[in-house]
């Protein structure tokens, strides 16, 4: 009889942001990208229908890129493209960071709950997103904690790696940071690109779908949950839940 090996341990937890954290998209990125927009007197407009279907691309250049492709490709033969782009992406990224500083975005239910009981517990904490390092930091500063930024001892986000998700990249360059194997660390994901990134890199993921994800495919996830819950609520995810779908995932007995 060949010996069934012993589950890795739960080590780390890994999050995506935008979606995942908090529901940053739809009330965050998209009205900042139009304010970029107005700002550089541009009459385009991403109405939420139009910003739902746009997040099909990950990165926020490449998706103003897919857009033009869409519906402005006779903008695509413009010598400057790539640098009106990247100068487009950071005026978005300032009226993002002013828009979350300002008020921040709440996080999802259960999120501050559940990070908590896992730096209680010792565990180690990354971040794994395609969004710009500045806007990890303005959302955990506003919206967790003061000082929580440091509670991650990994942060990969942006253009760290070129490819972005579904690319696993993001994901493999965190668990080379964090110098774990994949076995020993669950990530959070919250769209069917995230999801495949998370698998690419061969990680034991859990998705909390949001209003713009409800109909995707997570074919492979553990788990598919509306959210992490409150602490009173009956769908409350805790760390010893999280422990043992990671130690049944191992083992191959997660539906």
């Amino acid at each position: 009889m060949v010996p069934v090996p012993a589950a890795e341990p739960l080590q780390a937890l890994i999050f995506d942001v935008d979606g995942t954290l908090a529901d940053t998209e739809r009330d965050g990125h998209r009205i900042a990208f139009n304010e970029a927009f107005r700002q550089a007197g541009l009459d385009w407009h991403w109405d939420i229908p139009l910003y739902g279907a746009l997040l099909a691309v990950t990165g926020g250049k490449e998706r103003i890129r897919y857009f033009l492709q869409q519906f402005h490709p006779q903008l695509l033969d413009d010598a400057d493209l790539d640098s009106r782009i990247a100068a487009l992406h950071q005026s978005k990224t300032r009226c993002y960071l002013d828009l979350v500083a300002s008020g921040g975005l709440p996080m999802r239910p259960g999120v501050a709950r559940l990070i908590a009981e896992a730096r209680d517990a010792g565990l180690r904490l990354a971040i794994a997103t395609t969004t710009t390092p500045e806007n990890v930091v303005v959302l955990l500063e506003s919206s967790l904690a003061k000082g929580s930024t440091a509670w991650f001892e990994v942060i990969g986000a942006g253009d760290i790696v070129p490819a972005k998700k579904p690319a696993p990249d993001i994901y493999t360059w965190v668990l080379e940071q964090l110098g774990l194997p994949a076995s020993a660390c669950l990530a959070f994901e919250d769209s069917d690109n995230g999801l495949r990134a998370a698998l690419g890199a061969g990680l034991i993921t859990l998705v909390t779908t949001n209003d713009y994800t409800l109909d995707h495919v997570f074919d492979g996830a553990t788990a598919v949950l509306p959210d992490l819950g409150s602490s009173d609520s009956p769908q409350c995810v805790t760390l010893a839940g999280l422990r043992q779908w990671h130690a049944a995932a191992q083992a191959g007995s997660v539906p």
